[in-house]
């Protein structure tokens, strides 16, 4: 009797202990595939970090890597071809951005695939929301340069109020963008030896134009700036078209583009110009 009970107690501590095993290794084999699956979304995240990482620094080598095509000629401001280039081209340049319709403008530009830069007021650029119109504009591929902060006349100005009218806005626009201006345009076309010094400081390259109507009066309709812009007897290889954020200039847009386009113009984008030109 006394025998057969020790057989039964040690077969229930026998299957006890298989319990407990089979448990603990359920247990762990539920454990291992959680394991398993945050390991393998970590891999992934790593990759996709590293892609990214990848097409970052892609962008960057071809960034750097473009050579410039034209040279900006400081007497007259149009564009000249360097080398084998084009000679056939306009540069399309928007001022007083972002006022009212600089943000459909880019749009409209985007959307013809015509490049252009968008010259900014300090002034115009101190809220959140226009901030934010800015840093839109850029990332559909536009420049961004510096018209000063309060559209002031340099000329008129001390030294040290022209170097805040420049620098403010070269910081405004870098917090924004994560760059500085590469074009620096006075209001008026007046600049001054001190203000072409400072624009020279900080690598940007003056920048007036050779010619533009959207100021004037009788061109305040988007038919009249259209048929202007395409037909006036500046119009020649090279041309830097002024224009503005204004509701007939934006009005018009579209059709400056394309009438530029059918006289064979090449839009010419800026970051092929070189900064360096004198």
């Amino acid at each position: 009797m006394r025998k057969l009970f020790t057989m039964t107690a040690a077969i229930l501590l026998l299957a006890a202990c298989s319990a407990e095993k089979s448990a603990l290794e359920d247990k762990q084999s539920g454990a291992e595939p959680v394991k398993k699956e945050a390991r393998n979304h970590n891999q992934e995240a790593e990759k996709k970090e590293e892609e990214q990482e990848k097409v970052e620094s892609a962008k960057q080598e071809e960034e750097i890597s473009v050579s410039p095509e034209y040279k900006l000629n400081q007497n007259t401001f149009a564009l000249e071809p360097i080398g084998e280039a084009n000679p056939k081209v306009a540069l399309l340049t928007i001022d007083d951005a972002p006022d009212e319709h600089a943000l459909e403008m880019a749009k409209t530009l985007k959307k013809l695939n015509a490049p252009a830069i968008f010259f900014v007021n300090g002034h115009l650029i101190n809220s959140p929301e226009k901030e934010k119109v800015i840093k839109e504009i850029h990332e559909l591929g536009f420049m961004i340069g510096n018209h000063t902060y309060s559209h002031s006349d340099l000329t008129t100005l001390s030294e040290a109020k022209q170097k805040e009218e420049i620098l403010s806005v070269n910081e405004a626009v870098e917090k924004i963008i994560g760059e500085k201006p590469k074009f620096f345009r006075a209001p008026f076309g007046k600049n001054t030896e001190y203000s072409s010094q400072i624009a020279t400081d900080e690598n940007m390259l003056l920048m007036n134009w050779t010619y533009g109507y959207d100021w004037e009066k009788e061109y305040m309709t988007g038919d009249a700036i259209a048929d202007i812009m395409v037909n006036a007897p500046q119009l020649q290889d090279g041309a830097n078209l002024l224009m503005h954020d204004r509701e007939w200039t934006n009005d018009g847009l579209e059709r400056i583009v394309i009438g530029l386009r059918d006289k064979g113009y090449e839009l010419l984008d800026p970051a092929l110009i070189d900064s360096e030109s004198e």
